[in-house]
């Protein structure tokens, strides 16, 4: 099922991605724009990801409404707080999980439709490490397009309208 927001690809790899990090820990992802090539298209993306201890939520009023299987790692009603006070008292910095994801999606030839995803953690770094790091993807990638910016909200209600 595909949402009308987000083109089926995208739509697919957000969902690979979801199934990888439980969308309660999505801060922000970025999105680089896909690259074609001999009827293959790959991607790549980003994520700044809560550590796995579970994060602060707020619960909707009536959970009941929202419940999904447990084994989906979807929780439509939360909405997820973000520690905004980075080195808060001289301390150190809060630090997230910076995740990477790729696919590979066959366009093109006997293999086509054959879809290949993987999620890694990368590093656990401060928020604003995240920019340097998407930075680095855009400048290694050549690609002079901005990616496209999800904030984790976002992201989650994406997930969520797709899996209705």
């Amino acid at each position: 099922m595909t949402t009308r927001f987000l083109e089926p690809t995208r739509e697919r790899f957000l969902l690979a991605i979801a199934g990888a990090i439980p969308i309660q820990r999505f801060i922000e992802l970025y999105f680089f724009p896909p690259i074609r090539q001999s009827g293959i298209e790959s991607g790549v993306a980003v994520i700044a990801a809560y550590p796995d201890e579970t994060p602060k939520a707020v619960l909707g009023a009536d959970a009941s409404d929202g419940e999904l299987e447990a084994e989906s790692g979807l929780f439509p009603e939360a909405s997820v707080v973000a520690n905004e006070d980075e080195g808060e008292h001289g301390g150190k910095p809060q630090r997230y999980t910076i995740f990477t994801a790729k696919y590979k999606l066959v366009q093109k030839g006997p293999d086509r439709g054959k879809w290949e995803c993987s999620v890694s953690a990368d590093a656990d770094a401060p928020l604003v490490t995240v920019e340097t790091v998407v930075r680095g993807v855009q400048r290694r990638s050549g690609d002079t397009d901005e990616p496209e910016r999800l904030t984790g909200d976002e992201a989650r209600d994406f997930v969520i309208a797709a899996a209705r």
